[in-house]
């Protein structure tokens, strides 16, 4: 007989742990220096747009499959598709996904990790631009330190995961994020009393028609689509999982719009820590993705008690990676658990040193193999890995949740539409079908073809 599913002992627990899975360094990281290259609040707006008509929905077919199946992508499928149908066959290509993720990412997180330390130790203090690069160049140039910090995240992660879902996942998600939302709040009123911040927040929230010209709408709005998709993590089962652990007690529309919020809270309030911040001291916003690592140490080195907001900065980027970790961590723990019966310390132990091993070529993919180039010159494993997750993976995954959902040899519109709105909270309109059924899948479709023409410049 099956162990009856371990459910969230809260609905909030549900929430913070499924927005701590979106909220990352999409977020954090990528969000602010996108924002940066198109032209500030005018990519803010279509981003919002695309997160309401492209992630909700999605969003919402994950939690409903998880929760209608009490089971992991790993054997949700299996639970609801109609007999004889090969609908499970998805869990191969979605697992694969939650494995590559946590492949570049771990490493990325890593890094993040040791800047909190650099910054701790004082490495930034009165430091050059150049000695600011150096820093970062000593880190990724060094395999062992790529790798050690690579290893400290996937122990942390791993560790929480290992005490449980009430006692570990939940707990200490709750905790990371109620931190997380503090922190922001207190970067972005600091960064926003800076001198000058206010021609930074112009830039930001102003939308910005010139940029129409320089990079073109479709740019703009094809960027803006792969960031909603990223910046959810839609679309291999990393939300599933959770929908799997929900009662059925709200309704799962309200509670992704929920999560949705709280999202691009996160995204919005990390670019009023940024911008602000780069015009007060007159440094480039749309720097590109050395944001984070180069200019910010510089901007702190320049403001009074520099260290100690450079040391909070950092604690705040490091809850943001390490939710999303641990996230897709117990994803992928309970692929063990469900699909083998494996038990959850074996699993851990098991993905703890899988992961590691897998997480090895990205981490050496900026120093011992920075001569691999696999897209072309200029490029590193963790682009291939990041292009194979979010152009391919995230994308396909979406549309395969779609069809599953609202196909009569799938899933069906009936059953999603009865599980997504059991409960008390906002239902998914019935009026939607038509859109859902019809027109999301093509936008799926042309984010996923424009990506390749955009990547290999095939126009």
């Amino acid at each position: 007989m099956q162990k009856p599913r371990e459910l969230f002992s809260s609905r909030l627990g549900f929430i913070l742990i499924s927005a701590g899975c979106a909220i990352g360094l999409g977020n954090v990281w990528r969000f602010p220096y996108i924002t940066g290259q198109y032209g500030g609040g005018l990519f803010v707006l279509i981003y919002i747009l695309f997160l309401i008509i492209l992630g909700l929905p999605i969003m919402t077919m994950e939690f409903s499959v998880g929760r209608a199946s009490k089971q992991s992508v790993a054997t949700s499928f299996d639970v609801l598709e109609p007999p004889g149908s090969k609908w499970h066959n998805f869990k191969w290509f979605a697992m694969a996904g939650n494995y590559l993720l946590m492949m570049f990412y771990t490493t990325i997180a890593g890094w993040m990790v040791a800047y909190l330390f650099f910054m701790l130790r004082g490495d930034f203090v009165g430091k050059t631009p150049e000695g600011v690069e150096g820093v970062f160049g000593g880190l990724v140039s060094s395999p062992t330190l790529c790798i050690l910090f690579m290893v400290i995240v996937c122990i942390l992660g791993f560790a929480v995961c290992s005490m449980g879902l009430r006692n570990g996942v939940e707990r200490i998600t709750k905790a990371m994020m109620s931190c997380l939302f503090v922190i922001m709040i207190v970067l972005a009123i600091r960064s926003l009393t800076l001198p000058g911040a206010l021609e930074g927040l112009g830039f930001y929230l102003k939308p910005n028609i010139d940029s129409i010209a320089e990079h073109g709408l479709w740019t703009i709005i094809y960027a803006a689509m792969g960031q909603a998709f990223f910046t959810l993590s839609i679309g291999m089962g990393s939300m599933a999982i959770f929908g799997s652990y929900f009662s059925k007690e709200r309704s799962l529309m309200g509670e992704g719009i929920n999560i949705t919020i709280l999202d691009t809270f996160v995204a919005i309030t990390a670019g009023l820590i940024i911008f602000p911040a780069c015009f007060a001291f007159g440094v480039n916003p749309g720097s590109g993705p050395s944001l984070v690592f180069l200019t910010l140490p510089n901007i702190f080195n320049h403001m009074p008690g520099g260290q100690l907001w450079g040391i909070a900065f950092f604690v705040f980027m490091v809850f943001a990676a390490l939710s999303t970790v641990i996230a897709v961590f117990e994803n992928i723990i309970s692929f063990g658990i469900d699909l083998l019966g494996w038990t959850r310390k074996k699993s851990v132990i098991i993905n703890l040193f899988a992961v590691i091993i897998l997480s090895l070529p990205c981490a050496l993919g900026f120093n011992v193999w920075s001569g691999f180039a696999p897209l072309g010159e200029g490029t590193v494993i963790l682009d291939l890995e990041d292009f194979i997750v979010s152009n391919n993976i995230l994308l396909l995954g979406s549309l395969v949740y779609v069809f599953f959902c609202v196909s009569r040899y799938g899933w069906g519109w009936d059953n999603f539409i009865k599980e997504a709105n059991t409960g008390k909270g906002i239902k998914v309109p019935t009026k939607t079908r038509f859109y859902i059924t019809y027109i999301l899948p093509v936008i799926i479709l042309i984010v996923f073809i424009f990506g390749y023409i955009e990547k290999f410049n095939l126009l």
